[in-house]
């Protein structure tokens, strides 16, 4: 199982324990860490589960569909490493993997 490291807006961080085959939007919901909205449950129609992944494990991410890219584009705060927490599905590759929540829109 691999392990998640999620740090808040305020800059708390949190270790979470992630399952195979969950998105990282589902690790931070289902451990109660609530500034991450969330709002479509997971069909990527809404960009409420904005983070920024740590630069070391950008390279281990299945690659942006046309939908994210264009929500990510509705953001103020988008960056280089922003994806949607909706479309990052946790595997043994990504033990470890640090995110920060991005500021609400």
């Amino acid at each position: 199982m691999p392990t998640l490291i999620v740090v808040t807006r305020e800059g708390q961080e949190h270790v979470l324990v992630g399952e195979n085959g969950l998105s990282v939007m589902e690790t931070i919901r289902d451990n109660g860490i609530d500034e991450l909205l969330a709002l479509c449950g997971g069909c990527c129609s809404c960009a409420t589960c904005h983070v920024y992944v740590d630069e070391d494990h950008v390279g281990e991410l299945q690659p942006m569909n046309a939908d994210e890219d264009a929500l990510l584009d509705t953001s103020d705060h988008r960056a280089e490493n922003s994806r949607l927490g909706c479309q990052l599905v946790l595997g043994d590759a990504h033990d470890g993997m640090r995110v920060t929540i991005a500021p609400d829109d």
